[in-house]
Protein backbone atom coordinates (compact mmCIF):
# COMPACT_ATOMS: atom_id res chain seq x y z
CA UNK A 1 0.00 0.00 0.00
CA UNK A 2 3.00 2.59 0.55
CA UNK A 3 4.49 1.87 -2.62
CA UNK A 4 0.94 2.70 -4.43
CA UNK A 5 0.37 5.07 -2.39
CA UNK A 6 3.76 6.95 -3.38
CA UNK A 7 3.12 6.37 -6.66
CA UNK A 8 -0.35 8.32 -7.10
CA UNK A 9 1.34 11.16 -5.07
CA UNK A 10 3.75 11.26 -7.23
CA UNK A 11 1.52 11.64 -10.29
CA UNK A 12 -0.27 14.20 -8.30
CA UNK A 13 2.65 16.12 -7.32
CA UNK A 14 4.22 16.32 -11.13
CA UNK A 15 0.62 19.13 -11.94
CA UNK A 16 1.40 20.94 -8.62
CA UNK A 17 3.68 23.68 -10.38
CA UNK A 18 0.54 24.34 -12.19
CA UNK A 19 -1.84 24.29 -9.44
CA UNK A 20 0.72 25.76 -6.67
CA UNK A 21 -1.32 29.21 -6.68
CA UNK A 22 -4.92 30.28 -6.68
CA UNK A 23 -5.85 28.72 -9.88
CA UNK A 24 -9.60 28.68 -10.88
CA UNK A 25 -11.90 26.14 -9.54
CA UNK A 26 -12.71 23.08 -12.09
CA UNK A 27 -16.41 22.28 -12.31
CA UNK A 28 -17.05 19.90 -10.08
CA UNK A 29 -17.93 16.37 -11.42
CA UNK A 30 -15.84 13.52 -13.26
CA UNK A 31 -12.05 14.70 -14.99
CA UNK A 32 -10.24 12.69 -17.09
CA UNK A 33 -6.28 13.67 -16.66
CA UNK A 34 -3.94 13.26 -18.97
CA UNK A 35 0.24 13.66 -18.56
CA UNK A 36 2.71 13.01 -21.18
CA UNK A 37 6.19 13.59 -20.65
CA UNK A 38 8.72 14.60 -22.73
CA UNK A 39 12.78 14.38 -21.84
CA UNK A 40 12.28 11.85 -19.29
CA UNK A 41 12.09 8.31 -19.74
CA UNK A 42 8.49 8.15 -17.95
CA UNK A 43 5.18 6.55 -19.52
CA UNK A 44 2.03 8.77 -20.17
CA UNK A 45 0.34 8.86 -17.65
CA UNK A 46 -3.99 8.74 -17.48
CA UNK A 47 -6.36 9.17 -14.12
CA UNK A 48 -9.67 10.24 -13.68
CA UNK A 49 -10.66 12.70 -10.45
CA UNK A 50 -13.89 12.85 -9.05
CA UNK A 51 -13.96 16.72 -7.82
CA UNK A 52 -16.17 18.86 -5.92
CA UNK A 53 -15.22 22.45 -5.03
CA UNK A 54 -14.09 22.06 -1.50
CA UNK A 55 -12.24 18.51 -2.51
CA UNK A 56 -10.55 20.52 -5.50
CA UNK A 57 -9.42 23.14 -3.02
CA UNK A 58 -7.95 20.98 -1.04
CA UNK A 59 -5.90 18.94 -4.16
CA UNK A 60 -4.58 22.43 -4.59
CA UNK A 61 -3.86 22.97 -1.32
CA UNK A 62 -2.14 20.13 -0.42
CA UNK A 63 -0.36 19.19 -4.01
CA UNK A 64 0.05 23.02 -4.97
CA UNK A 65 0.73 24.00 -1.90
CA UNK A 66 3.30 22.22 -0.59
CA UNK A 67 5.02 23.94 -3.55
CA UNK A 68 4.88 27.27 -2.81
CA UNK A 69 6.31 26.80 0.90
CA UNK A 70 9.38 25.65 -1.11
CA UNK A 71 9.45 28.34 -4.10
CA UNK A 72 11.22 31.35 -4.01
CA UNK A 73 9.50 32.83 -6.66
CA UNK A 74 6.15 32.36 -8.09
CA UNK A 75 4.42 34.80 -11.07
CA UNK A 76 1.25 34.24 -11.99
CA UNK A 77 -0.31 36.86 -14.63
CA UNK A 78 -3.75 35.82 -16.51
CA UNK A 79 -4.74 37.51 -20.09
CA UNK A 80 -7.10 36.86 -22.37
CA UNK A 81 -7.73 33.55 -21.06
CA UNK A 82 -4.11 32.01 -20.33
CA UNK A 83 -2.85 31.44 -17.52
CA UNK A 84 0.97 32.09 -16.98
CA UNK A 85 3.09 30.89 -14.09
CA UNK A 86 6.84 31.08 -13.55
CA UNK A 87 8.57 29.59 -10.60
CA UNK A 88 12.05 28.68 -8.63
CA UNK A 89 11.59 26.25 -6.25
CA UNK A 90 13.95 24.10 -3.56
CA UNK A 91 13.51 20.50 -3.08
CA UNK A 92 16.03 19.23 -0.70
CA UNK A 93 19.39 20.42 -2.56
CA UNK A 94 17.94 20.97 -6.16
CA UNK A 95 16.61 23.83 -7.54
CA UNK A 96 13.91 23.29 -9.97
CA UNK A 97 12.71 26.32 -12.08
CA UNK A 98 9.40 25.52 -14.57
CA UNK A 99 7.41 27.93 -17.07
CA UNK A 100 3.90 26.83 -17.47
CA UNK A 101 1.05 27.78 -19.68
CA UNK A 102 -2.37 27.18 -18.91
CA UNK A 103 -5.40 27.28 -21.62
CA UNK A 104 -8.93 26.37 -21.90
CA UNK A 105 -11.21 26.42 -19.14
CA UNK A 106 -12.10 25.05 -16.00
CA UNK A 107 -15.70 24.07 -16.69
CA UNK A 108 -15.00 22.11 -19.81
CA UNK A 109 -11.18 21.03 -20.94
CA UNK A 110 -7.96 23.03 -20.46
CA UNK A 111 -4.41 22.31 -21.17
CA UNK A 112 -1.01 22.76 -18.63
CA UNK A 113 2.36 22.72 -21.08
CA UNK A 114 5.17 22.69 -18.12
CA UNK A 115 8.54 23.45 -19.43
CA UNK A 116 10.68 22.83 -15.80
CA UNK A 117 14.71 22.61 -15.67
CA UNK A 118 16.70 20.90 -12.62
CA UNK A 119 19.41 21.59 -11.24
CA UNK A 120 21.78 20.13 -8.57
CA UNK A 121 20.50 17.25 -6.08
CA UNK A 122 20.24 13.70 -6.94
CA UNK A 123 20.45 12.74 -10.41
CA UNK A 124 17.22 11.90 -12.30
CA UNK A 125 17.48 8.45 -13.74
CA UNK A 126 16.77 9.52 -17.72
CA UNK A 127 17.44 13.11 -17.66
CA UNK A 128 20.66 15.07 -17.58
CA UNK A 129 21.52 17.69 -15.27
CA UNK A 130 20.31 20.86 -16.44
CA UNK A 131 18.49 19.89 -19.42
CA UNK A 132 14.74 20.83 -19.66
CA UNK A 133 11.70 18.33 -19.68
CA UNK A 134 8.47 18.93 -20.70
CA UNK A 135 5.20 17.83 -18.69
CA UNK A 136 1.74 18.36 -20.92
CA UNK A 137 -1.32 17.89 -18.64
CA UNK A 138 -4.53 17.41 -20.40
CA UNK A 139 -8.07 17.71 -18.65
CA UNK A 140 -11.11 17.44 -20.28
CA UNK A 141 -14.80 17.46 -18.03
CA UNK A 142 -16.39 14.34 -18.16
CA UNK A 143 -19.71 15.07 -16.51
CA UNK A 144 -21.13 14.19 -13.31
CA UNK A 145 -18.77 11.35 -11.22
CA UNK A 146 -20.07 8.12 -11.55
CA UNK A 147 -22.08 6.24 -9.84
CA UNK A 148 -19.93 4.60 -6.58
CA UNK A 149 -17.74 7.33 -6.55
CA UNK A 150 -16.95 10.01 -4.47
CA UNK A 151 -15.59 14.15 -4.65
CA UNK A 152 -11.64 13.23 -3.66
CA UNK A 153 -11.40 9.85 -5.64
CA UNK A 154 -8.20 9.35 -7.81
CA UNK A 155 -8.93 6.46 -10.14
CA UNK A 156 -5.47 5.46 -12.01
CA UNK A 157 -5.53 4.19 -15.07
CA UNK A 158 -4.54 0.64 -13.77
CA UNK A 159 -7.44 0.34 -11.63
CA UNK A 160 -5.85 1.64 -8.60
CA UNK A 161 -8.17 3.92 -6.56
CA UNK A 162 -7.68 6.41 -3.76
CA UNK A 163 -9.47 9.44 -2.37
CA UNK A 164 -7.40 12.52 -1.11
CA UNK A 165 -9.45 12.68 2.03
CA UNK A 166 -8.12 9.39 3.04
CA UNK A 167 -4.29 10.15 2.84
CA UNK A 168 -3.88 9.86 6.47
CA UNK A 169 -5.73 6.14 7.13
CA UNK A 170 -3.03 5.15 3.98
CA UNK A 171 -0.37 6.78 5.93
CA UNK A 172 -0.14 9.55 4.12
CA UNK A 173 0.02 14.00 5.53
CA UNK A 174 -2.70 14.90 6.75
CA UNK A 175 -4.49 17.32 4.38
CA UNK A 176 -4.12 20.85 4.86
CA UNK A 177 -6.98 22.89 4.84
CA UNK A 178 -6.91 25.40 2.13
Amino acid sequence: MPRRLALIAAVLVAAAPAFALDMPARKPGLWDIKMVFEGRDLPATTMQQCVDAATDKLMNANFGGSAQEACSKQDMKSSGGTIVIDSVCNFGDATTTSHAVVTGSFDSAYTVNVTSTREGGRPVPGVAPGTATHMTIEAKYLGACAAGQKPGDVMMANGMKMNVLELPKMGGPPPKRP
